[in-house]
């Protein structure tokens, strides 16, 4: 994923743009994920564990899901002029190691005295199926 670095100032930023990227959650991702976080969970590393469960085969880090955000935020919008404030994410469904996803993020209000957008962020499945959501807060800096 090579994402071009935006440089939106806050009145470039409209409520309702929607700013988004696919990715491929593939095993060498998941594996490093697990290395940088230390979260060796046999649920998402261990194939043959990953087969025993209601899911048949392992299943991508939730938080791996949600870090995508940082992307959208830190290179999209607003991009170079971002500081992120606050996050929350709430874990949908799970995606087994090598699915796609669709990383979304729709501004839904500004603050214009403090200079901050809060956007609905979404990751979402090759169905359309929500997978992780939440609201991302995030100063838009001059």
């Amino acid at each position: 994923m090579e994402l071009k670095l935006n440089k939106l100032s806050y009145a470039d930023i409209k409520i309702g743009d929607v700013f988004s990227f696919d990715k491929t959650v593939d095993a060498e991702l998941v594996n490093k994920f697990a290395e940088i976080s230390g979260d060796f969970s046999p649920l998402h590393v261990d194939t043959n564990y990953g087969k025993q469960t209601q899911f048949g085969g392992n299943v991508a880090h939730g938080s791996l899901l949600g870090s995508f955000f940082s992307a959208l935020v830190g290179m999209l919008c607003p991009g170079e002029k971002a500081l992120y404030l606050s996050q929350t994410l709430n874990f949908k469904k799970p995606l087994p190691v090598g699915g796609a996803v669709k990383v979304s993020g729709t501004v839904v209000s500004k603050s214009d005295a403090a200079k901050i957008i809060e956007l609905e962020t979404l990751v979402k499945n090759q169905s359309g199926e929500v997978l992780v959501d939440g609201i991302a807060r995030v100063l838009v800096r001059e």
